[in-house]
């Protein structure tokens, strides 16, 4: 396995996930998903140019029987590590698996020598926030107007990573 592909069992299931790097062939499930998420989705040729362009850019799918059901982003910069996105497919929102992306994003972020992480979110997703304040993300401000679909504010988080998280992604 790749640095970035680790399969874990599923807490209370016994069904095993896999977290590995995304690839090119992987970017219309993931817009496909990106559309399910967000009010104002990347295109696949965002993600194109995220793989293919960007050398800050880190992303992570969750695969579950061989199809993709979650993803995140990164940009590493240095030793801070700015979430770009993270989903997961409608059909498998609630069981937590949200968390285990953040979890397996953020060892990745500490294995590429990341010492904080950073993101916004828009002020209205509690339910995102939650998510991330379980990870250690606090707010530390506000980005006005930042969602052009409704010039919603974004509040920004920020999180001091845990190195001793790197233990996976290690070896």
């Amino acid at each position: 396995m790749s640095e970035y592909e680790q399969a874990r069992p599923l807490p209370e299931s016994g069904d095993t996930l896999e977290f590995r790097g995304m690839k090119l062939e992987d970017v219309a499930a993931i817009a496909a998903i990106e559309q399910e998420a967000f009010e104002s989705p990347w295109t696949k040729e965002a993600f194109v140019n995220e793989l293919t362009n960007n050398h800050f850019a880190r992303y992570l799918v969750m695969v579950k029987d061989g199809e993709i059901i979650g993803y995140s982003g990164m940009w590493v910069i240095i030793d801070e590590a700015h979430v770009t996105n993270i989903a997961v497919r409608s059909d498998y929102q609630g069981q937590k698996l949200g968390q285990r992306l953040m979890s397996e994003l953020q060892k990745v972020a500490v294995f590429c020598g990341a010492r904080k992480m950073t993101l916004e979110v828009r002020v209205s997703n509690e339910r995102a926030q939650r998510l991330y304040r379980k990870f250690g993300f606090e707010p530390s401000g506000i980005r006005p107007g930042y969602y052009t679909d409704n010039g919603e504010d974004a509040l920004i988080m920020w999180a001091e990573l845990q190195q001793a998280k790197t233990g996976d992604w290690a070896q």
